[in-house]
């Protein structure tokens, strides 16, 4: 496979991930708004008063746990990954081919 086409190809992989990120996003923004709302009119409903019921963190248990996991996607999608990066990436398999020459220069 030629440089063009292995660039073709990670672009394409790479607009996968974004298009996987974004519509996560989506999805968070509108499925948390449903069910915030209907936690902060239940409570009312149940005599607190909005203030009490949007100030309450049981109203937005969802949307906090759930905003780590999509923290995390953006950070893989992103490549914001201090640990294991796309550079980390590329330093491990260069260092692993090298081993790889030098094991198999020493049996010729």
């Amino acid at each position: 496979m030629n440089t063009k086409n292995l660039k073709i190809e990670r672009a394409k992989e790479r607009i996968k991930e974004l298009k996987g990120f974004y519509t996560h996003l989506l999805v968070y923004i509108l499925v948390n708004i449903f069910i915030t709302s209907i936690i902060i009119f239940g409570r009312m409903d149940s005599g607190e008063s909005f203030s009490e019921a949007f100030l309450d963190f049981g109203s937005f248990v969802t949307p906090f746990f759930w905003g780590i996991g999509l923290l995390f996607h953006a950070l893989g999608v992103f490549s914001i990954n201090p640990f294991f990066s796309k550079d980390w990436e590329d330093r491990q398999i260069k260092k692993y081919m090298q081993e790889d020459k030098v094991d198999m220069e020493k049996f010729n």
